[in-house]
């Protein structure tokens, strides 16, 4: 079979890895690949110690500008917990998924409502849900489970208190 050509997207990919590199941290970048199965999606996994300097970057910097954070979401995959965002510049639509785990003991990811404003409630959903802490949110409270509510019900380790409900 023949070599399978490259993604379309992977110069947009390359050029972000270089400039969070250069511009943020060396070791900023854990992984970045082209999902494939998504629209050959340009996807970075950034190290939680620097991803608010990598957020500012993102949607700063000229030749990334992704002034749009679509959404973000929590996944628990037993091992870490991570927050998926989903960035698109609105002036060029380029869109990158940006993914950073942290462990599931102390779960913690630098909030980054003061770069996104759509992070503000998506950020609040994704601890009351799952338990991630974001800080430097200004308002991190339960959104959806009562505030006397006991644990995080989309954890996969979550037991209820009623197995019936």
């Amino acid at each position: 079979a023949e070599p399978k050509a490259p993604s379309p997207k992977q110069p947009q990919l390359d050029e972000a890895v270089e400039l969070l590199r250069t511009l943020v941290h060396a070791d900023a970048v854990e992984e970045a690949s082209i999902n494939e199965l998504n629209g050959d999606m340009p996807t970075l996994v950034i190290r939680p110690e620097h991803w608010l300097a990598a957020a500012e970057l993102l949607k700063s910097h000229g030749k990334l500008g992704c002034n749009y954070l679509r959404n973000v979401s929590g996944v628990d995959y037993e091992t870490h917990l991570e927050s998926v965002y989903h960035l698109v510049s609105l002036d060029t639509k380029r869109e990158f998924a940006v993914k950073v785990k942290t462990d599931r003991e102390h779960p913690s990811i630098p909030s980054v409502a003061a770069v996104w404003s759509t992070a503000n409630w998506n950020e609040r959903e994704i601890y009351d849900l799952l338990g991630i802490d974001f800080p430097g949110h200004p308002d991190l409270r339960r959104i959806m489970m009562p505030d006397d509510w006991v644990g995080h019900p989309l954890r996969k380790d979550y037991v209820p208190l009623d197995p019936e409900v």
